[in-house]
């Protein structure tokens, strides 16, 4: 059986985006795919987050947020930015590492109503599912990224 694919998603503070990508390629990847995140700081878990992809059939709330290391971008064969800022901060990538940039939508920084500030949280969440399901077929078809 040959190793799983490696891939580490990177956030600005390892509490949404990279959170949910991170659990969502855990539920889809099976044993092809191994997960992890981190961020280039700590913010902690969102509970908002957990909540929403608990709504989808995702337990995130055993993860941890943590800070980028050189150990998980070494031991990473695909790195995915979700925000602008983890992209242009970003850590030099060791040679044969591929990195993809997602430019996602920050639901934390949602305003409004709860059921507003909600609705913006499960739009990101389906949209970072739409996006790793397509990460993960064409990393098992052997596409180029």
């Amino acid at each position: 059986m040959p190793n799983p694919t490696n891939i580490l998603y990177l956030c600005t503070g390892n509490s949404c985006r990279s959170q949910m990508a991170e659990g969502w390629t855990r539920q889809l990847g099976g044993t092809l795919f191994h997960a992890t995140s981190a961020g280039i700081e700590a913010h902690g878990k969102n509970p908002r987050a957990i909540a929403v992809m608990r709504e989808a059939g995702v337990d995130i709330s055993g993860q941890e947020s943590t800070v980028v290391s050189e150990e998980m971008l070494g031991a990473a064969d695909v790195v995915v930015t979700v925000c602008g800022h983890a992209d242009e901060l970003c850590p030099v990538l060791p040679p044969g590492v591929t990195k993809l940039h997602w430019p996602l939508t920050d639901p934390a920084r949602a305003t409004g109503s709860e059921n507003e500030v909600m609705a913006e949280f499960r739009s990101t969440r389906d949209e970072v599912k739409r996006r790793v399901r397509d990460l993960l077929d064409r990393l098992g078809s052997g596409a180029v990224l």
